[in-house]
């Protein structure tokens, strides 16, 4: 039986491997949805589980984010030389971040097939492209450069 909120959606996916339905792991599954941020980093996430469950232990937030990460629920990004950032992996997206003002851009992951394809082609090598952001200026850092 399917369910409506996405909350049991992903509590059940962590059932089906044979994990336990927690207060802490739903809580850590909440925050990950209801927060007005899409990258959020672990002590960000810690921070927020904290301020409604105060008991559970910060080892425990983190063992949760590694089995989101492990049912493919969610994602860990690195997102410049700050701490890795998740997100939830219902669109599966590359990031650009601006090295200038700190932007973050989501590009949809159809757009390094192409670079994707040939590199496995010609050097016989599978990329992560999700992983890790591609630095550069966005289009506003690079109108700022220019003007000077």
């Amino acid at each position: 039986m399917a369910t409506a909120d996405p909350v049991e959606a992903i509590i059940g996916k962590i059932r089906d491997r044979g994990g336990r339905a927690t207060d802490a792991r739903r809580a850590t599954i909440r925050v990950l949805l209801n927060t007005g941020q899409s990258h959020l980093s672990a002590e960000d996430i810690v921070s927020q589980v904290k301020l409604q469950h105060p008991d559970v232990a910060e080892s425990t937030i983190y063992r949760n984010l590694a089995t989101l990460e492990e049912l493919g629920v969610v994602e860990h990004v690195h997102l410049g030389h700050g701490p890795s950032t998740y997100h939830l992996t219902e669109d599966g997206h590359q990031h650009l971040l601006c090295e200038r003002c700190g932007k973050v851009i989501e590009v949809p992951e159809e757009t390094f097939a192409p670079l994707a394809e040939q590199l496995a082609t010609t050097y016989g090598f599978r990329i992560h492209p999700r992983h890790f952001a591609i630095m550069g200026l966005c289009r506003r850092c690079q109108g700022q450069r220019r003007a000077h």
